[in-house]
């Protein structure tokens, strides 16, 4: 029989803490590649590590999200190509995700963490053809054709990403709050 989570340690509490949050990186992950009937729009799916990254950074210091802006980036990285770098776009929505909520510009809802994540992508989708357009390569495409598959692949994953963010953000906050209301006991 398993004790109810107000009866663990604060190591073991931890230690779950920890777990959650790489699993629900690992399936953030996974489900980057999974193009399912009404989770793709012309070709783009739902950036799921950046659904990750502004539910993370939402009551995080900046920095913090930062951090995790990166080490997402890097494992998004490590699933498509290393150049452009999805680090910087992940690390920017992380610090504009952190100083948004604490200046309280919006309140914490389903519908702010939308248009917030709607936002974050277009932001994200910027940075990464802002890298595009700077490389060099004679393989590289012209800037036009860059910047015209920007917008659309900014407001595609725009749209898809908020609107999947509550399928990752109202587990994580569940979590995460009932964690902190645990601590708060103990």
């Amino acid at each position: 029989m398993i004790k109810p989570l107000s009866q663990w340690s604060p190591i073991a509490l931890n230690t779950l803490n920890w777990v959650v949050m790489f699993g629900s990186v690992a399936l953030c992950a996974l489900a980057l590649p999974l193009r399912l009937p009404g989770m793709e729009l012309t070709g783009i799916g739902p950036n799921w590590l950046l659904i990750w990254v502004v539910a993370w950074s939402i009551k995080r210091t900046a920095l913090q999200a930062v951090w995790a802006g990166i080490a997402l980036g890097f494992i998004q990285d490590g699933l498509t190509a290393p150049y452009p770098t999805h680090a910087l776009g992940l690390a920017l929505v992380g610090f504009l995700t952190a100083r948004l909520q604490k200046q309280r510009y919006l309140e914490e809802d389903f519908i702010s963490v939308a248009l917030i994540v709607f936002g974050m992508a277009v932001i994200a989708e910027t940075i990464m053809a802002l890298q595009f357009s700077l490389l060099n390569s004679p393989s590289a495409p012209p800037l036009a054709e860059i910047w015209l598959h920007h917008q659309q692949a900014a407001l595609s994953s725009a749209i898809l990403s908020s609107l999947w963010a509550p399928a990752v953000y109202y587990p994580l906050n569940l979590w995460w709050e009932r964690l902190n209301w645990l601590e708060q006991q103990s």
